[in-house]
């Protein structure tokens, strides 16, 4: 999948669901969509898994409270996946519904489809940079937000008129369908396509709504982004997207963050990576050079004999993590020996004088080198 679903939308609870709720919508779905039940079924499988990470999570006191509060980028570096056991108890109704017979052999277990749903999560995204992502920052939002209509009160009718039940659906919200197989009579519930499971139609819209029973008003809000956070994860707003239906409790507003590009970091993980020139004498030396991190500029000895292209490791000046950001990653610094491109004839003197020296050669021999180059080269 592309997008993750909201985990409490996977396993159908709301945002304040108990423990035993959670269990009992996790081992409905399970039963659903095991991939024993369900041999060769790519998409059973799949949301079989989704089910089971979603449980995993929200049955977790301390990983759910992460989750409330950052969503999906509280565990995409690893911390969230899938696991678990699966509990299979359950009686014979359940069994049923596990087949898709809930209503075999002229059963009657209704099922209303137009109880209290949560409302879809709205999308968004802002931009930070390099910085604000490392240490965390607050950014200002401007969203549209759609607010309990003052025309009509959230009815969606016209004033001195009422929402009517749905002659089709009787109000149930669900149309009975009844079918022959091998096994005998089965009966399904499906959404009333006439008022799209909410029981009720609306004959005379409010002007001001069109019947949404609510109305856009554009809002001005603070988010609050992690320190650490990557790019293209998404720090969650919890009531801040579409309306619920029926009573139900608000989505949320996904706000997906983007980061600018730094000028010389680069960022693996919690790891930052960057190059820092040194000259030769530094290198053949040894000495105090100054790197530049993201905390600031600081002060490094080079060994005597530092090659170009030596690494070095700045421990925790790289980013905070996500879920603990009093620890941070590390930053790597390549050390590249920089090479003169001008030079005076007294520098080049003295760097000739110091290659005789290091060869074991007297002064001349390099001048009549030179001479015999020059001779060649015409």
């Amino acid at each position: 999948m592309d997008e993750k679903r909201d985990y409490y939308e996977v396993l159908g609870v709301g945002k304040n669901a108990t423990e035993d709720e959670l269990k009992k919508a996790y081992r409905k779905l399970a039963k659903k969509y095991h991939p024993d039940t369900n041999p060769g079924d790519k998409n059973a499988e799949m949301k079989f898994k989704e089910a089971s990470e979603a449980y995993s999570v929200l049955s977790d006191a301390n990983k759910r409270a992460q989750y409330d509060r950052f969503g999906h980028a509280a565990f995409e570096q690893g911390g969230g996946g899938a696991g678990g056991g699966f509990d299979f108890s359950g009686d014979i109704n359940d069994i049923f519904d596990m087949f898709g017979f809930g209503d075999m052999f002229g059963g009657s277990r209704s099922r209303s489809s137009n109880g209290p749903r949560s409302g879809a999560s709205v999308r968004t995204s802002i931009r930070v940079t390099f910085e604000e992502a490392v240490f965390g920052c607050e950014k200002d939002l401007e969203v549209n937000v759609k607010e309990t209509c003052k025309t009509c009160k959230g009815s969606g009718a016209k004033p001195g008129t009422s929402p009517e039940t749905c002659p089709k659906c009787k109000g149930s919200g669900t149309i009975l369908y009844t079918q022959q197989s091998f096994l005998g009579t089965i009966q399904s519930q499906k959404t009333c396509p006439e008022c799209r499971g909410a029981g009720k139609i609306i004959k005379e819209k409010c002007r001001d709504c069109y019947g949404s029973g609510y109305v856009a008003n554009r809002k001005s809000i603070k988010v609050s982004v992690p320190a650490g956070i990557e790019d293209g994860q998404k720090v969650r707003i919890r009531d801040m997207g579409e309306p619920g239906i029926n009573g139900g409790e608000r989505g949320s507003l996904l706000v997906e963050v983007r980061i600018a590009r730094h000028p010389f970091l680069q960022r693996n993980g919690y790891d930052l990576y960057s190059s820092a020139p040194i000259s030769f004498a530094q290198a053949a030396l040894g000495g105090d050079v100054r790197i530049s991190t993201i905390d600031g500029d600081v002060m490094y000895t080079l060994k005597p004999g530092t090659q170009t292209d030596t690494k070095v490791r700045l421990r925790g000046k790289g980013v905070p993590y996500l879920e603990r950001p009093s620890v941070r990653g590390d930053h790597y610094v390549t050390l590249v020996v920089q090479v003169p491109t001008h030079m005076t004839s007294e520098q080049k003197d003295l760097l000739r004088r110091y290659d005789d020296a290091m060869n074991d050669r007297t002064p001349a021999e390099p001048e009549k080198e030179k001479k015999k180059g020059k001779l060649f080269g015409k």
